[in-house]
């Protein structure tokens, strides 16, 4: 680790300072350089680039559940823990739902009373308004969209 953050800043200081700094010989992290990847770090990296693979086809959508599922389901075999370990270290997450919000029970709170009684066919031109108020969900956040309608126009639309 002390070696990884050498290596990233070894070209804003000197690799001694750096050294001097972690209490590390210069030798050991030149070392550390040149030593060939582990089997381990080898496999990390394909399974990384299958777990990326599967991820995208999922629609950026999968967890690491489902990615070990199809993994599993490709003849790999990893661990369901090594999985999430290589998604949180690439920065993969999935997608998370949303809730619905709770049927509350108890009394209806009127904040208004209810004049139209039902009536949806109105003799006369704006006699009768009627509202409703729609929420739609984004990928930003929530959208209102509040619409305002003469039921006159509804029941009879006009004619030209």
């Amino acid at each position: 680790m002390r070696y990884a953050f050498i290596k990233d800043h070894a070209g804003d200081f000197t690799i001694r300072s750096l050294c001097r700094l972690f209490n590390l010989h210069p030798s050991g992290y030149y070392a550390w350089l040149r030593a060939p990847k582990s089997a381990r770090q080898h496999k990390d990296d394909t399974l990384s680039g299958m777990i990326k693979q599967a991820w995208l086809e999922s629609g950026c959508v999968y967890g690491y559940r489902k990615i070990h599922r199809d993994l599993h389901d490709l003849g790999e075999r990893c661990g369901i823990n090594r999985v999430h370990k290589l998604m949180r270290n690439d920065g993969i997450k999935a997608q998370v739902g949303y809730r619905k919000p709770r049927q509350r029970s108890g009394e209806v709170h009127v904040v208004t009373p209810n004049t139209l009684a039902r009536e949806f066919n109105p003799s006369k031109p704006n006699h009768s308004w009627v509202t409703d108020i729609t929420y739609i969900r984004t990928h930003e956040g929530w959208l209102y969209l509040g619409v305002v309608i003469d039921l006159y126009v509804v029941i009879r639309p006009y004619s030209t």
